[in-house]
């Protein structure tokens, strides 16, 4: 037991924990987005389901994130994947034209939505928490990740149901949700390996590594997220409500 008063570990703690709630932000907005069409009964469920999924996946990726990183293309098909989900969450819903669609079927719709763009967002955010981590005594890593993730939940889950409450009041909030998915899509495809190692895959166009680049890529990502959710709006025709 004399690991808990090494000071290094409460420091990573710490570190963890806060790494958690910066970056709980975007879980909070995705997931907020992927349950506001649940019946309120469902959104805690959908909520919960869906942080305590993604946090386990997390703490899976947390064992392959340097292996992870160095793979070329992932963060490339990543970046689509977020894209696709940043459309989808703007443009009209399909479930709207299925109201007698069970609702549990609706709520593991919305949890595997969580899931899957939580999965495609963790690559870059469990190397800041495997590298917190680092810093505590050998043999206390995962165990720290894991507290340190698990701390996050209640955070993850009042603030999905905050930003829930204000997508209700404010709509605008669902468009800068969308766009925000793909402001992430745009700066992770251009740190993937394929485009910023110059030593390797010669054949692919490489990609200063600098913020401007960045800063850019994630405007055009928000950018076509937005134009490509307004395009898909216009010609799906009046949506009818599913209620």
């Amino acid at each position: 037991m004399d690991f808990l008063f090494d000071p290094n570990l409460w420091v990573a703690v710490g570190q963890i924990i806060m790494i958690d709630i910066l970056l709980g932000g975007d879980n909070a907005v995705v997931i907020a987005l992927a349950c506001r069409k649940l019946p309120p009964a469902q959104r805690t469920q959908g909520i919960i389901w869906g942080t305590v999924g993604a946090i386990i996946l997390r703490v899976i990726l947390i064992f392959f994130a340097l292996t992870l990183l160095a793979v070329p293309f992932l963060k490339l098909v990543g970046a689509a994947l977020l894209v696709w989900i940043g459309v989808k969450l703007l443009a009209p819903g399909d479930e709207d034209g299925h109201g007698n669609i069970e609702g549990s079927d609706r709520l593991w719709a919305a949890v595997k939505t969580v899931i899957v763009a939580d999965l495609v967002m963790s690559v870059d955010n469990v190397i800041a928490i495997a590298g917190a981590a680092e810093s505590a005594s050998d043999g206390h890593q995962m165990p720290l990740v894991i507290f340190g993730l698990l701390v996050s939940i209640p955070i993850i889950v009042w603030g999905s149901q905050l930003v829930i409450k204000l997508m209700d009041r404010f709509p605008m909030i669902i468009t800068l949700g969308g766009m925000l998915l793909g402001w992430i899509a745009g700066t992770m495809a251009v740190g993937d390996p394929a485009v910023a190692n110059t030593d390797a895959w010669t054949w692919m166009p490489k990609l200063a590594q600098t913020d401007a680049i960045k800063y850019a890529a994630g405007v055009l990502g928000a950018a076509l997220v937005l134009a490509a959710g307004l395009w898909m709006r216009k010609n799906s025709g009046p949506a009818t409500s599913g209620h």
